[in-house]
């Protein structure tokens, strides 16, 4: 891989670094959505998931597509759900892992 290419990924990343942000990337993958369900799904305020969604559409990863007052928002690709989910399915198995070895520790102390 080229340098351009760890470029483009550490983009990438950095768009998907924001919790909220891998919270739509998630329910987009279940399919396309419009703001107001993505606000309900959320619970974020609609301005915030609106400010989030510019972002992820300037990095490529969503597209929005209008129908008469409402945008539609869809992934443009499956990848980035795939690491959205592997990244998920990671940080749960790390923190499983961890709360074992605390616990572990726990029974041993006593």
């Amino acid at each position: 891989m080229t340098t351009d290419g760890y470029e483009a990924a550490g983009e990438l990343l950095r768009a998907l670094a924001a919790p909220l942000r891998i919270g739509i990337v998630t329910e987009l993958a279940a399919g396309p959505r419009c703001v107001h369900e993505l606000v309900d799904t959320l619970g974020a305020a609609q301005p915030l998931v609106s400010q989030h969604l510019r972002v992820l559409r300037g990095a490529g990863i969503v597209r929005g597509l209008r129908r008469g007052r409402e945008i539609t928002y869809s992934l443009t690709d499956e990848h980035v759900a795939h690491i959205v989910a592997d990244a998920i399915s990671h940080s749960r198995e790390t923190r499983d892992e961890a709360d074992r070895e605390a616990y572990e520790a726990q029974r041993e102390a006593l």
